[in-house]
């Protein structure tokens, strides 16, 4: 018999809606779980139990009353760059370490008030600038499959802890492919949706332009629940589109007849493990066989995503860092002067991952390269997100690779930045063009480590991805096969 920790949250709603599980009952095995398991994982920044616990009584009263929205009484990890009022929340750097937010993000307080709880925030790259979670100012997070890989990044503990099993489903952010690049390294489900899609409030700002909230679940189904609850119209985020949500579990027929999908030839390059090219194109006979029709596309601009990515982000990070000073919250260098105290508070609060992003954004942006640099890479990012609309002309959706390999050691890539840049070479795109993408499990590699197939969508079609993932989901194995052997290395 499976464990409560194992559940999906489809399982565990129905389980609590017809009164067969408590969600204290649900709560208690999912912290067992993560004191079990935590001391190798390093997923937590905190663990808010006591919090946790007390939430998930208030929802068994709920409950009881049979007040039973899908997510009620799920226990959910929260990525520590979303801010969750009384519960510390750091972004990973030590320049936060202190802060406690007095209120919470949008999306914090959906999930609150539909019952969800709360067990704790999740370990990520320092403000979000990573791909491997190594960036952290805390601890380096393991990938749950083999302790000496990454989990990817920078949402690498929101992904570990559900495969682990830590929580039924967590909440991650994605600026280049945060969300779905640790999805794949994890073998679990990860949707980036729309820009705008999702409030942006109370979200620790990397890059105001590209971030987005989305939902990490060991099913699509369990994504949409939680993309269901958080996605909305919010009057304290400008950016967030005024937009009806679909009911997106109700979205998830399966049926792909008459589905057109395209499959880029840009996202085929020299270098791919050759174990996830083969993964991908049996991803796609599959999808033939389930009644989509597969045609060749071409995304021609791809090749420039890399540097236009490191281009607009760090130039947006260098902004929006400029807050850090140690007058107002967070950690304070000591100083004789108010410019010494500046200098030191930065200094010893950033990391230097941070701080290279602070630089080179900070150059980009100057007087004299404003135009050769930034401007340049906002005219790309037009070219590149043309090229997407060209192929939605006549395509539904795109599939790819999410990553152009499976989860890498720990310590290979820290040494050489523009290495680790390129482990999102498939997914940034998506951010420039503000798509919606999904990343789900399609296979594994020779040394048992999972392979993400990714699915973008047109502008607000979150529906169409879910479905498509779906679809192939229910179709395959690589689901049942990834909770029976994630962190089965090291129990």
């Amino acid at each position: 018999m499976a464990e409560l920790y194992e559940l999906t949250i489809d399982a565990a709603h129905h389980a609590l809606a017809k009164r067969e599980l408590l969600s204290v009952e649900l709560t208690e095995a999912v912290l067992r779980r993560i004191e079990a398991t935590e001391p190798h994982l390093h997923a937590f920044i905190t663990v808010s139990a006591d919090t946790a616990l007390a939430q998930a009584r208030v929802a068994d009263e709920r409950l009881a009353r049979g007040d039973a929205p899908a997510l009620c009484g799920v226990p959910i990890g929260i990525k520590d760059v979303i801010l969750t009022r009384g519960i510390r929340s750091t972004a990973g750097s030590k320049i936060l370490g202190n802060f406690v937010p007095p209120y919470n993000a949008t999306v914090t307080q959906k999930l609150l008030d539909a019952g969800a709880v709360c067990v704790g925030k999740l370990n990520c790259d320092e403000f979000a600038m990573g791909s491997s979670t190594e960036n952290s100012a805390y601890q380096v997070t393991r990938n749950p499959w083999n302790g000496e890989r990454v989990p990817g990044g920078s949402s690498g503990g929101s992904a570990a802890a559900v495969a682990a099993g830590q929580c039924l489903g967590s909440l991650g952010t994605d600026t280049g492919g945060s969300i779905r690049q640790p999805a794949a390294c994890c073998g679990v489900v990860g949707i980036k949706p729309t820009y705008g899609r999702v409030s942006r409030y109370g979200v620790v700002a990397y890059a105001s332009s590209l971030d987005q909230v989305g939902p990490f679940g060991r099913s699509v189904a369990d994504c949409a629940h939680i993309l269901s609850t958080i996605a909305g119209h919010d009057p304290l985020d400008s950016t967030c589109v005024n937009r009806p949500v679909p009911d997106y579990r109700a979205a998830l027929t399966g049926n792909l007849k008459g589905l057109r999908l395209g499959l880029p030839k840009e996202y085929f390059v020299e270098g791919m493990q050759p174990e996830v090219e083969r993964a991908i194109r049996d991803a796609v006979s599959q999808l033939n066989a389930l009644g989509a029709e597969v045609d060749d596309v071409s995304l021609p601009h791809t090749e420039y995503a890399i540097p236009a990515y490191y281009l607009i982000a760090t130039a947006e990070a260098s902004s929006n860092l400029s807050r850090y000073d140690g007058i107002k919250y967070g950690y304070r260098g000591q100083g004789e002067a108010l410019l010494d105290m500046y200098k030191r508070t930065r200094a010893e609060g950033f990391g230097a991952e941070v701080k290279r992003r602070i630089m080179l954004g900070t150059y980009a942006l100057s007087s004299g390269y404003y135009d050769a640099y930034y401007l340049k890479a906002q005219k790309v990012r037009t070219l590149i997100r043309n090229d997407f609309l060209a192929v939605f002309e006549r395509c539904h959706a795109i599939v790819a690779p999410t990553a152009p390999t499976t989860a890498f050691p720990i310590g290979d890539k820290t040494s050489d930045p523009l290495q680790m840049y390129l482990e999102d070479i498939f997914t940034v795109s998506v951010n420039l063009a503000g798509l919606p993408g999904l990343s789900l499990p399609c296979g594994f590699d020779q040394h048992g480590l999972p392979i993400g197939l990714q699915i973008i969508g047109r502008p607000l079609e979150e529906e169409t991805v879910l479905n498509v993932a779906h679809a192939y989901q229910q179709a395959t194995e690589w689901r049942r096969t990834s909770r029976q052997h994630a962190v089965g290395s090291w129990q």
